[in-house]
């Protein structure tokens, strides 16, 4: 199956825009639209060019109109659109890094020697010291 294609389904097949804009979409987000889908490497990007023309019909007032038909208000099909988005923001957020090994424990545990960033003040980024810390305790 092509990117676009995939596209369209992942939009249920509803032709908010036309395939140039579509492919315009795609591109932004560094999709080809001719290039057959593969889901762990474009299903984040994919996502996002959703995420993107989501928000882009939200922002179309006359568009939101048309698509209204679906629902009894543009109200609501607005307030659809906004749920739809937070749930794709979801689905991008548990998608993992192919090349991050993460545990939920990885941020718990250091190995002593690490230092906590200070305040970027006036662009110079420096560590305070541990025993600084334990000082304040």
């Amino acid at each position: 199956m092509q990117v676009l294609d995939r596209l369209k389904m992942e939009l249920s097949n509803q032709q908010y825009f036309s395939d140039e804009q579509y492919i315009q979409f795609l591109a932004e987000n560094s999709l080809t639209p001719t290039d057959e889908y593969d889901k762990s490497t474009m299903q984040k990007p994919l996502l996002l060019t959703v995420i993107d023309i989501f928000e882009a019909v939200a922002n179309d007032t006359d568009l939101m109109q048309s698509i209204s038909t679906e629902f009894t208000t543009v109200g609501a099909a607005y307030k659809y659109i906004e749920q739809r988005i937070g749930q794709i923001k979801d689905k991008i957020a548990s998608i993992p890094e192919p090349d991050e090994e993460y545990s939920c424990f990885s941020l718990m545990y250091t190995d002593g020697n690490a230092q906590p960033p200070r305040q970027n003040v006036g662009g110079n980024i420096s560590s305070i010291p541990n025993s600084e810390i334990d000082s304040w305790f």
